[in-house]
């Protein structure tokens, strides 16, 4: 199944976090990393923290969706991870944005993410690795970036 997750930080060296991520989600026997679009600086979501470091994977995995969310949430919780505060500042966050064309809704997990068509920072690297793809149910992921912009987003370097 064609998977793609974000990925963010805003805590104990951001970039290196999701760096660390990605190592671990490339080491899982039961999930494959095909890409991973570029790193960029986000103005946080929720109460004031600092600024985030985000980014979109796309994965390949026979896990169904909820199997999946578990072993992303043991990821975050191998990188320190604590759930405290709704929105709040964290080590890492790994989100289930697509699972294929699925749409889901239990009291667990809500495919496609219910706001990734309004958050730039996750549009943004989605368009860089699949600026093609469509949300299920929805417009092509352009048309989202195009209606909420690039404001407050900067690229990192390379090398992060």
């Amino acid at each position: 199944m064609q998977v793609f997750i974000g990925l963010g930080s805003n805590l104990d060296n951001p970039a290196a976090q999701l760096k660390s991520a990605l190592a671990a989600i490339r080491a899982h026997s039961e999930i494959t990393l095909i890409c991973c679009s570029p790193f960029y600086r986000s103005i946080a979501v929720g109460p004031p923290q600092p600024d985030y470091v985000n980014a979109v994977a796309e994965l390949q995995t026979n896990f169904k969706p909820e199997p999946l969310l578990d072993a992303l949430q043991a990821i975050e919780n191998d990188h320190g991870r604590v759930r405290t505060e709704h929105w709040g500042a964290r080590t890492l966050d790994l989100d289930l944005l697509l699972y294929g064309d699925t749409t889901l809704n239990t009291l667990r997990l809500t495919v496609p993410h219910p706001w990734m068509t309004t958050r730039n920072f996750v549009l943004r690297p989605l368009c860089d690795i699949a600026p093609e793809l469509v949300i299920p149910g929805g417009d092509a992921v352009e048309s989202y970036l195009a209606g909420v912009g690039d404001q407050g987003l900067t690229r990192l370097d390379e090398d992060n």
